[in-house]
């Protein structure tokens, strides 16, 4: 049985979450609307047409969000800063009731003796900068700078944990080219710029941060999933290595100094050349103190020539009789384990952190008790291949798990259920699941 101990005094337990998910209040105290709230208003884009707001609330029940952090026993609360609840309009004006909310979280987390790490960017972009073309424009950059700086002068004394971005090829990828998450653009005329001006953000961010916090620990998110063939034909492993160098290498590569992974997909040359990306190798490069890895699910890929540009088709778990999730998400600890290796195997990665990984279930509230035994038990997989790595002499420093509580979970809205702690989103309240009393236990072994 995998124990708390077992990794170590200094290794850091956390849970994970993000503004946009949990806040609400998204007209409110000053705050100017984002491309979810943009997003979400269209009908057919959220289950259930479900909406953004109230969302858990946590804008007004912090301080009993961060009591619960406290009472299950992490010592890291991971959160996004809202970009336009600090600037409504995305550039200019700074909205203070804003700047004073996070003030008031931070001192809330390190008052229960709890570590905050604050992601700048997890997906809400202001709707003022989307209407000139958000990640697709090249006035992106300047705009972030700024929103970056204002975060490291204002939090910077008291916040010294910071992660850049949270996973680039998620919002570039389901925002940007598949449409199905905010802002809902399509196509590679939109992807390609969006990953660029994304990459620069990236390597940039961390440079502000570094020149104006002194002794920061800076770090960036990547999503990854092991990439696996269907068969051994040359065919779909071919397919595989493509799916590899948009899902796990598009981003990281860049960082590394490495610049785009263009040798093994010509689609990725093609992009090299017409956007001179080889020209910003050196702006796209930066020395992260850490990387943060989001692994979910593994994917299995088979060719199909009908699919535009990828020309790759997943085969679902569900249909290849693996065990999964409630979204259908494979469940599969020596996937997780292959992907942390393979990132952990570039030479510059220095120390990795894992800032997601949980699982969604059809969780039912029945006489105040949350009976989830398949979290339990995904939980254990997942640390006990942690572990593994760990042992073999990988740099991880630390593990959280998404997340705190049930949200609003993207396209999903409420019916992904990820959460520790079960919530009631007709009436604010919290209920901590089994799952949440067994991370109590573990973090005591």
């Amino acid at each position: 049985m995998v124990k708390a101990s077992d990794f170590g005094q200094d290794f850091l337990w956390g849970v994970a979450t993000a503004a946009a998910q949990i806040e609400g209040t998204a007209t409110q105290y000053g705050k100017g609307p984002s491309i979810w709230d943009t997003f979400t208003a269209k009908n057919g884009k959220i289950k259930k047409s479900h909406k953004l707001d109230p969302a858990c609330d946590f804008y007004h029940r912090y301080t009993e969000d961060i009591a619960l952090v406290k009472l299950l026993g992490f010592k890291v609360f991971r959160f996004s800063i809202a970009w336009s609840r600090i600037l409504p309009s995305g550039r200019g004006e700074i909205n203070q009731e804003g700047i004073r909310f996070y003030h008031n979280l931070i001192d809330e987390c390190l008052t229960h003796g709890i570590t905050p790490y604050v992601t700048l960017y997890h997906w809400d972009l202001p709707q003022a900068l989307e209407d000139e073309g958000g990640w697709t424009s090249f006035s992106i950059n300047a705009a972030f700078n700024a929103f970056v700086s204002i975060c490291a002068l204002e939090y910077g004394d008291k916040v010294k944990n910071w992660i850049v971005l949270n996973e680039p090829f998620g919002y570039t990828s389901l925002g940007y080219m598949l449409g199905i998450h905010a802002p809902g653009k399509t196509g590679l005329s939109n992807f390609f710029p969006a990953v660029l001006h994304t990459a620069l953000a990236q390597a940039e961010g961390g440079k502000i941060l570094r020149a104006e916090i002194n002794k920061a620990n800076i770090g960036t998110t990547f999503s990854c999933s092991e990439i696996i063939p269907n068969t051994q034909s040359d065919s779909d492993i071919l397919t595989a290595k493509r799916v590899d160098c948009l899902m796990n290498r598009l981003f990281v590569e860049p960082t590394l100094g490495m610049g785009f992974p263009t040798a093994d997909w010509d689609v990725l040359e093609k992009f090299q050349i017409e956007y001179g990306t080889w020209r910003l190798q050196e702006r796209m490069k930066f020395d992260f103190d850490f990387i943060g890895l989001q692994n979910y699910f593994p994917l299995v890929v088979k060719y199909n020539a009908f699919i535009p540009v990828i020309q790759a088709w997943e085969v679902k778990a569900k249909s290849r009789k693996k065990p999964h999730t409630a979204m259908g998400w494979e469940i599969n600890a020596d996937s997780f384990y292959n992907i942390v290796k393979q990132f952990a195997a570039y030479p510059n990665v220095k120390n990795i952190m894992i800032t997601e990984n949980g699982a969604a279930y059809h969780d039912k509230l029945t006489d105040k008790r949350v009976e989830d035994p398949e979290r339990i038990e995904y939980f254990k997989l997942y640390l006990g291949a942690l572990l593994k790595l760990k042992n073999e002499g990988i740099n991880i420093t630390g593990y959280m798990a998404w997340t705190l509580m049930d949200n609003f979970e993207w396209a999903e809205g409420f019916t992904a259920r990820f959460g520790l702690v079960y919530n009631d989103f007709k009436t604010q309240e919290r209920t901590i699941k089994d799952s949440g009393y067994w991370w109590k236990e573990f973090l005591k072994s």
